[in-house]
């Protein structure tokens, strides 16, 4: 081999080891792959609309794990979540799972609120108490029929 190949190949190498450091970055931080040093739990909602794969678990809005898997469950057509926990982190096994927003234009989130039994979950174990999301446009649709309902009884009380 000349000079000239051994160099392409050393250069070659080293992109390769490169490109698979990020994807296991960018694995770990999106919560896709195995978590090092975290836990499963499991829990199912009634619509999981806005969060993915990749989404965070957040405790008083600190980041501790993420969903690793959605699936629909086909006897009880409910959503089931699993996602990581931080080891460390032991929760009550009364604690409630809910998605949440950031806010009108932000993203959802699983939040997890604490309960306050003395007996922690155990590793795949499964939330019972959960709420699932709030679709943005079914509420403004309930407030536009809402507004249009009042307006309707208001006029007929009137004589209109």
């Amino acid at each position: 081999m000349s000079g000239e190949n051994l160099t392409e190949v050393a250069v070659g190498g080293g992109v390769l080891a490169i490109a698979a450091g990020f994807l296991i970055y960018a694995l770990q931080a999106t919560g896709i792959g195995p978590q090092a040093g975290s836990y499963e739990l499991r829990a199912a909602f009634r619509s999981v609309e806005g969060v993915r794969v990749g989404t965070d678990v957040r405790m008083g809005g600190v980041k501790i794990g993420a969903i690793t898997r959605l699936d629909l469950n086909p006897q009880t057509f409910l959503a089931e979540a699993r996602f990581t926990i931080r080891d460390g982190i032991e929760l009550p096994d009364d604690s409630t799972a809910l998605i949440s927003s950031e806010g009108l234009l932000g993203g959802n989130f699983l939040e997890i609120m604490p309960g306050g039994s003395p007996f922690n979950l155990e590793p795949g174990a499964e939330i019972e108490d959960t709420q699932g999301s709030v679709s943005l446009t079914m509420l403004l649709m309930k407030f536009v029929g809402g507004v249009a309902e009042d307006k309707l009884k208001d006029g007929a009380e009137s004589g209109e």
